[in-house]
């Protein structure tokens, strides 16, 4: 019986996941910098149970990258701001490689053994399926980083398209400064975010060394970025979002 309704399941996946997308295919909505495909999820651990979480999901992925082949996730944990005491990212590539079903049926079996622990562990949780950089790209600077900076975003109506330009223009004023520019990601489905960005640091006193930069390189940095001053910068992003959440987060690896 739990056969039969797995290769049902999978199937059905497989079936949407090939119709929504065909290989190769990116959304239109997707930026062209943006192609590689990760379901995020944020997940809040029942109260006293955040340790035994991250034992469960290391023991988890372990298992699943054994059995279903799936490349291991980039997670890193919560230090102050948001709900969320987990962001997890699995890199997917593509619905249709995702969700190939001898891989679904794999991975759906996995979960299966440990769904009890996650229930058991899990208080609250949300995901979000989302185009970014390629995997090599975010993986290497996740390697070296032990300290993050998450901000999500829900734009305004109309103004999706004009929230990813201002990440954009936030990452030329930050290379202008020497800061490390922000990862993009854009939603394809899932929770309501439009757009979030990870920024990679080695340490807390690296993210705050962006406070150096001296009044005059910052006004140079955000005009070059296309910004009218850089006092502008903050409030020109209200004037694109309906909510925005920081969040500072740890590495786990």
């Amino acid at each position: 019986m739990l056969r039969s309704a797995l290769t049902a399941f999978v199937f059905l996946v497989a079936s949407q996941s090939a119709h929504a997308q065909q290989p190769g295919q990116q959304p239109a909505q997707a930026p062209l910098q943006q192609t590689y495909l990760y379901k995020t999820s944020l997940v809040q651990a029942a109260p006293g149970k955040l340790l035994d979480l991250i034992d469960t999901y290391k023991k988890f992925f372990v298992e699943e990258s054994k059995i279903a082949g799936d490349a291991p996730p980039l997670w890193m944990r919560h230090s102050q701001g948001d709900r969320w005491d987990l962001m997890i990212l699995f890199p997917m590539g593509s619905y249709t490689e995702f969700y190939k079903p001898d891989r679904a049926m794999k991975r759906e079996m996995v979960m299966e053994s440990w769904r009890d622990h996650f229930n058991d562990d899990i208080a609250w949780q949300e995901d979000v399926f989302v185009y970014g950089p390629p995997i090599e790209e975010l993986r290497k600077a996740y390697v070296d980083a032990g300290f993050f900076h998450i901000e999500m975003f829900q734009s305004l109506p109309g103004k999706q398209a004009a929230l990813y330009k201002q990440r954009e223009m936030e990452n030329a004023f930050s290379r202008a400064v020497k800061a490390p520019e922000n990862f993009i990601f854009v939603r394809d489905q899932g929770a309501a975010w439009d757009l979030f960005t990870i920024g990679c640091y080695r340490n807390l006193k690296h993210y705050a060394d962006s406070a150096d930069v001296t009044p005059a390189d910052a006004e140079s940095a955000a005009k070059s970025a296309g910004f009218e001053s850089a006092a502008q910068i903050g409030p020109y992003l209200r004037t694109l979002i309906a909510l925005h959440h920081d969040t500072l987060a740890i590495a786990v690896k």
